[in-house]
């Protein structure tokens, strides 16, 4: 590079290395010698501090929604260091809504290890969005994490609909009364036939003569169900989901190589004889509550059976002791004894009367094949944990017929276990001992009241004026069924205790309970009863059980109209207050009634026949003239559902009506709109 006038170099070049020339910033100029020349100095820029040690805080997650009442969400927190910090970090939380709190409350944190707080919230906490900041300190040194935080308060729940009844046993309960007082769903003013009718048909594989029974809740494979329980002629017994008809399972109660029993040339039970009678449901007994039959069958040598079977509610499968096969002695020198025995033959009964379950017993009543003797009157009773026969009464032991029919209602119980049923036709001593009872234990054709405690016997009958005619005429008391009557309070404040029942002479019969009127020897009335109200179901007479409800008898006689009969001060009107339009053929009708306490009252009743086709109808209870609907009104026979059976009694729970048929079950309810 050429050197400059007089020797001396360029500042910044001059005395420098020309490669870091452009690198020197001169702060205080001054002329000094490089090189052994002449040269600038300059001052070197101070050195930069090393940075100071620090942290940052974090927060994750930074969004965190809680449901109030619910399991908290935890938050980890962490303080990350810089610079060599290594100093503990206090950490508090703030901004929480009330009824939202931290656990634990503050942290100190370790730089670089994470610690969880959880946030939750209480079931009163109230609804909100706030941001929560969590806040780190350590000596002059602060920093904030923010999380945005939702709290969601849950939408409370539908409480759902009260719990339909179960309806375990004939006609709603051991009173027998034909009343469930807990109907909510089907009203006075839904039940027409633009609204309601038949919504499917549970099929099955025989007649089904029991009333189908029903239990709320019922839980089956893990799910909890309504279930509807069907037995049939065929020895069969289904369970079917009541909300969606899924047939959940079917038992065959046949033994091996059997089958069903022949008819007995008797056209009352045909073409085939299985399960006749109303089984009765315990929930409570078993692993899973049990639901007891009996039924009738042949073996492949001819015999014929009658067992008594229990069956597990949610697999349908017998339980331990099941079945038991039922057969008893009696002393006596009556229809089918032999030297002062008389013995039940399987072969010459069917089990009509629905089973009562009174006390942990099970109660049974048998009737014969038409009138094929030689039969007697048989109530027998077996303990229902080992299914075991522990009472036996045979009520015509030295005579003959006096059977237990009823047209399919069973013996009746009240609070104190005492039992109740009309006896058929059959023989009746007239001779009486000195407690007033039949001298040779004879009460064919009675209202009979038998003690339990012990030995099961007679305690208590009616028996009519003219009750050997009316036998010898078949004119029986027993063809239709009975009811106790909750306590009737007469003018004078006098409880009463009271039983109604009805037969073939049209008569109306009501006992008092605690004093029954027994048999007035040499009489030409009934004036030994509580209250006959004469010829109130004549000229058709009676192969039904009445029905009650708000103070009103109703009954569906043969060949008539259905009436209602008030009862004021304890006693029963003479005159119906009203009835049907339509008249019932033969059987009559068995009426039940569905109601919510003491309104919306409504009578259903059967139009049933084995060769006509059945029609249901329902009537306002305050009027049975008035009819709500029937199973005819809906056009291209919508509601039909087939020929009728001889007995069959609906059943109306939980916003449906089932009725038997010669092939399945009718359920009725509340159209889709």
């Amino acid at each position: 590079m050429p050197a400059t006038t007089g020797g001396s170099r360029s500042l910044l070049r001059d005395g420098c290395p020309s490669a870091a020339a452009a690198a020197c910033l001169v702060l205080n100029l001054a002329l000094v010698s490089c090189g052994g020349g002449s040269k600038t100095t300059s001052t070197a820029p101070p050195s930069t501090p090393a940075p100071a040690a620090d942290f940052s805080l974090t927060a994750t997650p930074v969004t965190v929604t809680l449901v109030a009442g619910s399991p908290g969400q935890a938050i980890s927190v962490n303080a990350v260091p810089s610079n060599g910090f290594s100093a503990v970090v206090a950490v508090t939380v703030g901004g929480l809504p009330a009824g939202v709190t931290a656990t634990p409350a503050t942290l100190s944190l370790t730089p670089g290890t994470a610690q969880a707080t959880t946030l939750t919230a209480a079931a009163g906490a109230a609804a909100a969005t706030p941001t929560v900041s969590f806040t780190g300190t350590s000596g002059s040194l602060t920093h904030t994490a923010m999380v945005a935080l939702t709290v969601q308060v849950p939408t409370p729940p539908t409480p759902p609909p009260a719990s339909a009844p179960d309806v375990t046993t004939y006609h709603y309960d051991n009173a027998r009364d034909g009343l469930n007082a807990q109907e909510t769903i089907l009203t006075l003013s839904n039940v027409n036939s633009t609204q309601f009718g038949k919504i499917a048909f549970d099929a099955v594989d025989g007649k089904v003569d029991a009333e189908p029974l029903f239990v709320a809740n019922v839980t089956v494979g893990g799910k909890q169900r309504n279930v509807l329980y069907v037995a049939t002629e065929h020895d069969s017994v289904y369970s079917f989901d009541a909300d969606d008809g899924t047939q959940i399972w079917k038992t065959s109660i046949l033994g091996a190589g059997e089958t069903t029993s022949d008819d007995h040339k008797c056209s009352q039970i045909t073409p085939e004889i299985g399960i006749t009678s109303t089984p009765v449901i315990d929930r409570h007994q078993g692993a899973n509550g049990t639901l007891f039959t009996i039924g009738m069958s042949k073996d492949s040598k001819g015999n014929y059976h009658q067992r008594l079977h229990a069956l597990d509610l949610t697999a349908g499968t017998e339980i331990s002791g099941s079945p038991t096969e039922i057969s008893t002695t009696y002393p006596g020198t009556g229809d089918g004894s032999s030297n002062g025995t008389v013995t039940f033959n399987p072969a010459q009964y069917a089990e009509r009367a629905a089973l009562l379950l009174a006390n942990g017993t099970i109660y049974t009543g048998w009737t014969s094949h038409c009138d094929g003797r030689p039969y007697t009157g048989w109530v027998m009773g077996f303990n229902e944990s080992t299914l075991q026969q522990t009472q036996v009464l045979n009520v015509t032991p030295n005579g003959s017929e006096g059977a237990v029919w009823m047209s399919g209602d069973g013996l009746a119980a009240d609070s104190a276990g005492n039992l109740y049923f009309l006896d058929a036709n059959g023989t009746f001593d007239t001779g009486l001992d000195a407690n007033g009872f039949p001298a040779k234990g004879d009460f064919g054709n009675a209202i009979l009241k038998l003690s339990t405690s012990g030995t099961l016997a007679v305690a208590d009958y009616f028996e009519m004026y003219n009750t050997v005619a009316e036998s010898d005429a078949d004119k029986d008391l027993g063809s239709g069924g009975e009811i106790l009557l909750p306590d009737q309070t007469d003018a004078g404040g006098t409880v009463h205790r009271l039983m109604v029942g009805a037969g073939k002479d049209g008569n109306i019969y009501i006992a008092d309970r605690d004093n029954m009127g027994k048999f007035a020897a040499n009489s030409t009335t009934d004036s030994n009863i509580y209250q006959m109200v004469p010829g109130a179901l004549q000229p058709g007479g009676v192969w039904s059980t009445p029905a009650f409800f708000n103070g009103v008898l109703y009954y569906g006689p043969t060949y008539m109209a259905m009436r209602a009969f008030p009862m004021t001060n304890a006693k029963l009107a003479t005159t119906p207050s009203s009835q049907t339009a339509a008249t019932f053929n033969y059987p009559g009708a068995t009426p039940s009634i569905s109601a919510n306490g003491t309104t919306n009252g409504i009578v259903w009743a059967l139009e049933s026949n084995l060769n006509s086709p059945a029609v249901l109808h329902a009537y306002d209870a305050t009027s049975l003239g008035h009819e709500l609907y029937n199973s005819n009104q809906a056009a291209n026979g919508r509601d039909s559902f087939g020929n009728g059976n001889k007995f069959i009694t609906p059943l109306i729970v939980n916003g449906k009506v089932y009725v038997g048929t010669q092939n399945g079950v009718a359920v009725f309810g509340l159209l889709p709109q």
